[in-house]
């Protein structure tokens, strides 16, 4: 029993020793730890008052070098849950939910963090005829910390039932979101090196064959349809 009970408080101290600053919780687990570099880690539970009119909350998560990570819960002052989001690299990241202080649903955001060691990201290329289709990917630079990127759902918080929908491509407004898990829309590349590659796929095999037949004749008289002249 003595040796458990010693394992106990070694175990204690040398989690103490890694922080600078820490507070201990009524279950005595070690809270608002800050490290000797001075950044935050593990668990935190940070307390905000109400101000100017604005009312104070409580948000309960977890630090990793000074940065939100995972899944962070915030609560009113008398303790109602009122949003849960999801953080990477200190960003909002994923579907985040939000409630009224009846616990009814207000609104389901859904966002993706960027990168700040390295902004960019590999998204697939979708065939504009056929959007179900990948014909390639494209490498592009997210600019900002957080971008809407998903569907955002809002609802009446009083009868429930959703009240409208927002759909979001990289933080621009978009009517469509087709795509393979993510809800992605087909981007617009006629303005890239991409664009000829739709051209070829658009194109039967036997016109593309007609066409490099023809390519040097001056003109090429095809029936196109038309009755007169």
């Amino acid at each position: 029993m003595r040796l458990i009970l010693f394992l106990l408080i070694l175990i204690s101290v040398n989690a103490f020793s890694q922080c600078k600053t820490f507070i201990i919780s009524v279950r005595g687990d070690t809270l608002n730890c800050t490290d000797m570099q001075g950044k935050k880690q593990g668990p935190w539970v940070i307390k905000v008052e109400s101000l100017r009119g604005e009312e104070g909350y409580e948000e309960e998560g977890v630090f990793q070098n000074d940065k939100k990570e995972g899944l962070w819960r915030l609560y009113s002052l008398v303790g109602d849950l009122i949003a849960m989001e999801n953080y990477r690299w200190g960003n909002k990241n994923g579907k985040n939910i939000y409630f009224n202080k009846m616990g009814n649903l207000l609104r389901e955001e859904s966002w993706k963090a960027v990168n700040p060691d390295n902004p960019y990201d590999t998204i697939p290329v979708y065939d504009l005829i056929d959007p179900t289709k990948v014909i390639g990917s494209e490498v592009i630079k997210l600019e900002g910390h957080s971008l809407r990127h998903g569907l955002w759902t809002f609802y009446n918080q009083f009868y429930g039932g959703v009240e409208r929908t927002e759909k979001w491509w990289f933080d621009k407004p978009t009517n469509s979101l087709t795509g393979a898990g993510d809800d992605l829309a087909p981007i617009d590349i006629t303005n890239s090196d991409s664009a000829a590659a739709i051209k070829m796929a658009v194109k039967p095999k036997e016109v593309l064959e007609f066409e490099k037949n023809n390519s040097k004749k001056k003109k090429i008289k095809v029936r196109d349809g038309r009755t007169g002249y």
